[in-house]
Parts: C-alpha cells; sequence; structure tokens
C-alpha cells in the first residue's frame, strides 16, 4: 500500500531552538516510517539527518528578534508547487501562521489536500509586550492579530491546542468556530527530568555560596515578562535577602537583562543535559510569563522536583494547581511572589507536598501517546477523503534524500 505522504512546512527545523521545535521533532522522530513519508519545506534546514527530501526557501531576519528568521515564499510559486506536485502530499502541516503557511494553505485548497496545524505560539497575548511604549496602539494591534488568527486557523481541518484556556481565547477572542480545534498537551521526558539529577556541587560552583537559588529559563524575550523577574530580583535586593537569582536562556532582550540584574548568575543557552540538572539542583522555579501556549520549562522544572511560582495566566494555568503541583500568582504582583517564595522556602511540608504532588501529575505526561493520536488522526483524514485509493501510485524516489534551495 502507498505510504501516507506529508508536506511539513516549519519556518525553522532546528531541533532544539525553541518550545515549538523541540515539540515538532517528538513527532518527526517518531515517524512510522512504513506507513509514512514526509517531504520538510523550511526557511532554517534541519539541524541533523532527516533522511527526507528538504525544500529550503530564501529567509530574512525578523524585526525586532534577530534570532528568528522567516521564510519569503515570494516569486517561488512555480519551484514550490512543481515540488508539491512531484512530492503528491495527502496532508498538508504547516507550524506557524506566516507568508510561507499561506502558500502551504493555497495549494491545500487548489488540490482538495486537507492542512493542519499545531498551534504554537499564542501572539494575541504578546501585543501588550510588544507595544508596551505604545499603550495606544494595543487594542488595534490586537484585533489585528485576532483577525489573523481567524484567518489562518478557522478553515484547517484540524489545530491542535495544547490547553483549554487557549481553546477558550481563539473561541471567544479570535471567534474560531472551535470545531477543528483539539485539545492535545504536551508529552515529557521523566528520563531526562526526574529529581535523581540534583547536583549540589553543581549549583554551588555557579552561586559560590550555599544560599537558596531561584532559577529563571527561557528566551530573553519580553513576552516572557522579564519585568516581573526583574522587579522580583529587585524585590529581594532591597529586603537583604541572602538569595541567589540564576537565570539559562539568551535572546534580544539579553543585555538590557544583564544590565539589571548586575548580581544574578547567568548561564547563557545551556543544553537539555545540563539543563536537566539545573532545574533539579535549584530551590524554586520563577516562571512570570502570562503569554505561554503551554510552557514545556514549568513542566521539566516540576518533572525535576523543584516547585515551581508562576504567573495565573497562559496555558499553565489550565493544567497547574494552585497550592498543589505549583503556585499561582497575578503576572505582576511582586510581593505576592517573593511572600509565596518564602512561603515555601521556611515551610519544608508544603514545599515537599508541592514537589510530590508535581511529580505525580508529570509522571502522566507522555510524548508515545500523543504522537500516537497525532498520525492515528492522519490516517484517518486520508481514509475519509479515500486518498489512498483515488491518488496514483508515488514515482519511486532514487535518493533517500534530496535538497532543493532556493
Amino acid at each position: 500500500m502507498r505510504k501516507i505522504k506529508v508536506a511539513f512546512f516549519a519556518e525553522n527545523l532546528i531541533s532544539d531552538f525553541d518550545g515549538c521545535s523541540r515539540t515538532v521533532y517528538q513527532i518527526l522522530n517518531r515517524i512510522p516510517k512504513d506507513e509514512f513519508e514526509f517531504m520538510y519545506f523550511c526557511g532554517v534546514k534541519p539541524d541533523q539527518e532527516v533522511n527526507a527530501e528538504v525544500f529550503k526557501f530564501p529567509t530574512v531576519k525578523v524585526p525586532f528578534n534577530s534570532t528568528y528568521e522567516a521564510a519569503i515564499p515570494y516569486f517561488h510559486k512555480a519551484k514550490l508547487w512543481k515540488a508539491l506536485d512531484n512530492f503528491e502530499p495527502d496532508v498538508i502541516h504547516f507550524t506557524s501562521p506566516s507568508p510561507m503557511a499561506s502558500y502551504a494553505k493555497k495549494y491545500g485548497r487548489e488540490r482538495n489536500i486537507p492542512v493542519i496545524s499545531i498551534y504554537h505560539t499564542h501572539y494575541m497575548s504578546y501585543v501588550k509586550y510588544y507595544f508596551r511604549k505604545l499603550k495606544f496602539a494595543i487594542p488595534f494591534f490586537k484585533k489585528y492579530i485576532e483577525r489573523t488568527t481567524l484567518g489562518f486557523y478557522n478553515d484547517l481541518k484540524k489545530v491542535y491546542v495544547p490547553t483549554n484556556e487557549i481553546i477558550d481565547d481563539l473561541v471567544n477572542d479570535a471567534k474560531l468556530n472551535g470545531q477543528n480545534l483539539k485539545l492535545w498537551q504536551r508529552g515529557l521526558d521523566n528520563e531526562l527530568f526526574n529529581p535523581n539529577k540534583k547536583d549540589t556541587h553543581y549549583i554551588q560552583s555557579i552561586t559560590g555560596n550555599k544560599h537558596p537559588v531561584i532559577l529563571f529559563a527561557s528566551r530573553f524575550v519580553w513576552e516572557k515578562n522579564l519585568q516581573a523577574l526583574i522587579d522580583l530580583y529587585k524585590f529581594y535586593q532591597n529586603k537583604n535577602e541572602k538569595i541567589n537569582f540564576v537565570v539559562a536562556g539568551d535572546g534580544v532582550a539579553g543585555r538590557e537583562l544583564k544590565a539589571k540584574m548586575p548580581d544574578a548568575h547567568f548561564v547563557g543557552m545551556v543544553g537539555h543535559q545540563e539543563l536537566a540538572k539545573l532545574y533539579a539542583s535549584t530551590d524554586i522555579f520563577f516562571f512570570p510569563s502570562d503569554t505561554e501556549t503551554y510552557g514545556n520549562v514549568v513542566v521539566e522544572a516540576i518533572a525535576s522536583g523543584t516547585p515551581c511560582v508562576a504567573a495565573n495566566g497562559g496555558g499553565p494555568k489550565s493544567y497547574l494547581t494552585h497550592g498543589e503541583t505549583a503556585w499561582l500568582c497575578e503576572p505582576d504582583d511582586i510581593e505576592t511572589y517573593y511572600n509565596t517564595i518564602q512561603a515555601l522556602l521556611a515551610d519544608k511540608n508544603a514545599y515537599y507536598k508541592t514537589v510530590q504532588k508535581g511529580l505525580e501529575f508529570t509522571q502522566t505526561l507522555s510524548w508515545d501517546d500523543l504522537v500516537d493520536i497525532y498520525f492515528e488522526d492522519l490516517r484517518q483524514l486520508v481514509r475519509s477523503k479515500n486518498f489512498i485509493q483515488a491518488r496514483p501510485i508515488a514515482r519511486t524516489n532514487t535518493h533517500m534524500k534530496q535538497s532543493f534551495e532556493i
């Protein structure tokens, strides 16, 4: 029987670039090769062997965030259509709303091919951070992003959304009909992220002392509510508390963040192995972002046995239970963040109860189960359209991997 073919569109296919790419690779690393064949369309090519055809677009740096590159599909429609026609996809998947995704959708409409997506980034919640110095513009741009979200997602066959909180936002704010939205949370590697990775000597080599450690790990972009991190750091300084702030990550706001937190310990971008050790070796994971679609770092820290004090907003609000699996505070309430952290550090019973409840929760998160659901949905989409029987037998590729670069 002919394999099901998936044309997979992603701006960036670097495996450990951000939460979106890490989620994508959970799928790509588990493709049932006997049933499915993928072809990749991207701006930034994979950083590992994918054993598949790759079609690369030119890219341009994203304004206000030079760490991201956006694919530029304009003027290349003929080459793209030819590559897609030769591949003969049964399903099209795009990862983010972009000009490249618009081309993917247009091809799907013209060829009557189902188009799907995973909802990775909740741009509607970014507006207050992007335009924090132009507050008069916030309502206009919020409405614009809501309309854009409606246009991109409302006519897809299926959109996978990680939390009910975000589904509610998409239905109530962006006015999606909701019929194509499917709750598809996130899994976790519990062998990688677990309390056994704790290394006291390692964390003390960073801090130079034995004082409690508050960890923040994320990209350094303002929509992660970096101002709350800065304000909490200053609050502790004003209290003259003996505590360490350890900050992991990098990004466009890095220089300003370091300037405003001169006594914090910045460890830069770290790989997953070191990040797992960092989570397990600190005392509190602090995450004030209220723009998360899901919040991978939150569950990674909790799985590592570190209590999380987080913003009561965004995706984490849906799956965290306040006072049990984590402690939730209003996103900009610095004094409550401080009081919550200090109470946890002072009350070992409450601290270890939070650890235990968090571990029980994270043990239920399985990437294998989620990926099985994804591929079964693809099978159902193809069966419903009767593509396997109706479409011609695919040509035989003489090369396991080809590369098309414009």
